[in-house]
């Protein structure tokens, strides 16, 4: 397999909830360089989607790193029990995350990676005051809740955007995108300055099997 340009977070909110540690260590065999677990409560996104005791148990299946995507209101409240249950990565909405620096330090102090996603409408000048804190950002190229949408093409400025800020700042931080990537689309966002793919249906959906679906991807960025 070529030399990917970037890293592929396979989100298993797609996954078949049935054979789900099958699907998890098939994502790995595959080129999975880290899980992306999206945790939704039905009220900051329009979806309920599982939590802490679905980590614990998935957690034996892998030693690749769990990046927990929180799309909750409230998120402060549930960090150390979602780190203790087995996240080596955490990410917050700037949206729904009032002090953002404490929640930052928060996370940092519990010995995780700590990331902020940013929702299509909202502007990077949110993070400025806080992204050297950062080990990425999540730049969302769909309006989080539902997977399976189409991609937001306008959303490829915004990463671009987002590196130039992390050039002249001289920061070496990971942007990660999350949203209808698949074959076609990563190479637009990994152009721009994208290190990190999130793909949920277009790796679990895929008829041909997670195998071929991981492959396309990353052969899209070599």
């Amino acid at each position: 397999m070529p030399t990917s340009k970037a890293l592929l977070a396979p989100s298993i909110l797609a996954a078949d909830f049935t054979i789900l540690g099958e699907q998890i260590k098939r994502a790995e065999n595959a080129g999975a360089n880290r899980i992306h677990i999206d945790v939704m409560d039905g009220q900051f996104v329009p979806n309920i989607s599982f939590g802490i005791p679905v980590i614990q148990s998935i957690r034996k299946v892998t030693k690749l790193c769990f990046e927990t995507h929180l799309m909750i209101n409230g998120p402060d409240n549930l960090i150390d029990a979602f780190a203790h249950a087995g996240s080596d990565s955490i990410i917050v909405h700037a949206e729904n995350t009032p002090h953002l620096q404490r929640t930052i330090q928060h996370i940092k102090a519990l010995g995780k990676k700590c990331g902020v996603a940013l929702n299509p409408a909202t502007p990077l000048i949110v993070v400025d005051e806080i992204i050297a804190q950062l080990d990425l950002v999540l730049i969302m190229t769909v309006n989080p809740g539902f997977g399976g949408q189409k991609f937001l093409p306008e959303t490829v400025d915004k990463v671009k955007r987002l590196k130039t800020m992390l050039n002249q700042k001289n920061l070496d931080i990971e942007i990660e995108v999350d949203g209808g990537i698949d074959a076609k689309t990563a190479p637009l966002v990994v152009q721009a300055g994208a290190k990190v793919l999130v793909a949920g249906s277009a790796i679990f959906g895929d008829k041909e099997g997670i195998e071929s679906a991981s492959k396309k991807i990353l052969d899209s960025v070599a």
